[in-house]
């Protein structure tokens, strides 16, 4: 799973609809296409994309072919990014700050 092909994958937002959809259960290419307002083939083409970035995996059952979404490569590809062009130490210690100063009551 390459970095670049999962930033071509969510450079699309149909694929981040897809990837949306997914996340809430498992779907079937059908059931995919009736959410959208394109071709199938688009659709197919989307998937293709997806696949190939490894977020998503598919799994023939019968005569169908459902999509899920692979959650662990999503956030690990995610975090690989953060880590490359963010000081997570810093990151973190700062949305700590930043959280701490939120949940303390205003002084007036």
């Amino acid at each position: 799973m390459s970095t670049d092909n999962v930033f071509k994958a969510l450079s699309s937002t149909p694929r981040r609809r897809i990837l949306a959809y997914l996340s809430k259960s498992p779907l079937t290419a059908g059931e995919i296409a009736d959410r959208f307002d394109i071709s199938k083939p688009a659709i197919s083409k989307h998937l293709s994309i997806l696949l190939a970035s490894g977020l998503v995996q598919e799994e023939k059952k019968g005569l169908y072919v459902t999509y899920s979404l692979v959650e662990e490569n999503v956030a690990n590809a995610l975090m690989s990014f953060l880590s490359e062009v963010c000081s997570l130490n810093r990151f973190t210690q700062e949305g700590s700050a930043d959280s701490d100063a939120l949940s303390e009551p205003a002084q007036e």
